[in-house]
């Protein structure tokens, strides 16, 4: 709750310290200095900051993050229509980079350094370096204007909704949206599975003669996740950040691309609702990883009692 207050009102301190105000989209030079004046009254314009944080948090408690500046309706309803392509795309890409990232991860750990090794730590090295909107770009000239394979934009087809074409529509951004993030747990999970490695748990396994993928599985996986676990925590905020560059290069209707819109035309009550909403994801993520830490390692669980 602390975190969440303190994003906020930093981010309103931001707004509130950057040139102009939101005034200007509502004056003109035809209006006298009474009317310009009572327009800044109605706005709140005329307080102190901790005056118009006071108002703006108010409502936001209320679950009203005011009305939008460039196209006049509520942002709470711009925010709910456009949530859900957005959640569906992060879902995908999370659980994407999940799904690669534990075997490639394990298996490279395991074969430390040998080809296998190099050549995963050399993808997931690349990986990590190549920017998301380049990638996206590429993608798209590839495999839309030069194959015709995927589609270029978009979330469905003129006249077509249907599962399959919606799939289509999400392979190119969920790859470049997952990438950055594959690449990261991979190196996390390779780090990991050659620490566990050396353990003794797993050298006794070893004499028992226990190989492969039963010792990986078995011995190794659990504790090589747990860390793992923490870092999904972390990076929900971040996908939420990477869907706002993705989701405006494929033109994907989420809240990214609405963010976008609203930075360009300064539209400072979007801003905020957008910036609002990454922070919540980004406690809430890192709420829920520390409970499943706790359920995954019952050691914490017995330290805590400890403590107590």
């Amino acid at each position: 709750m602390i975190v969440t207050i303190l994003i906020s009102f930093f981010s309103f301190a931001v707004i509130y310290a950057a040139p102009g105000d939101i005034s200007g989209m509502y004056l003109n030079e035809q209006m006298s200095d009474e009317e310009k004046e009572a327009i800044r009254e109605n706005l709140g314009l005329n307080k102190s900051m901790p005056e118009q944080y006071w108002g703006w948090a108010k409502e936001v408690l209320k679950g009203d993050f005011g009305i939008s500046l460039a196209n006049h309706t509520s942002v709470s309803e711009q925010i709910i229509k456009r949530l859900p392509a957005t959640l569906q795309l992060m879902g995908a890409a999370l659980v994407l980079s999940v799904l690669l990232a534990i075997p490639l991860g394990l298996w490279s750990g395991y074969r430390k350094n040998t080809w296998i090794d190099n050549i995963i730590s050399g993808l997931s090295y690349i990986g990590m370096s190549i920017p998301s909107f380049w990638l996206g770009m590429v993608l798209i000239i590839v495999f839309a204007a030069k194959l015709h394979i995927l589609p270029s934009s978009g979330m469905h087809s003129v006249g077509n909704e249907s599962f399959l074409d919606t799939v289509k529509h999400m392979i190119m951004p969920c790859i470049t949206l997952s990438l950055s993030n594959l690449a990261v747990f991979i190196r996390y999970i390779r780090s990991n599975t050659i620490g566990q490695l050396g353990e003794e748990y797993v050298l006794a396994a070893k004499a028992k003669g226990t190989t492969g993928g039963k010792l990986l599985k078995r011995h190794i996986l659990k504790n090589t996740l747990l860390p793992i676990i923490t870092l999904l925590g972390m990076n929900l905020a971040s996908i939420v950040c990477g869907s706002f560059i993705i989701e405006s290069v494929f033109g994907w209707p989420g809240i990214g691309t609405l963010a976008m819109t609203a930075i360009g035309v300064r539209d400072y009550p979007v801003i905020m609702a957008y910036v609002m909403l990454s922070g919540i994801i980004l406690v809430v993520g890192n709420f829920i990883a520390d409970i499943l830490y706790a359920f995954a390692d019952p050691r914490i669980k017995r330290e805590d009692m400890a403590n107590d």
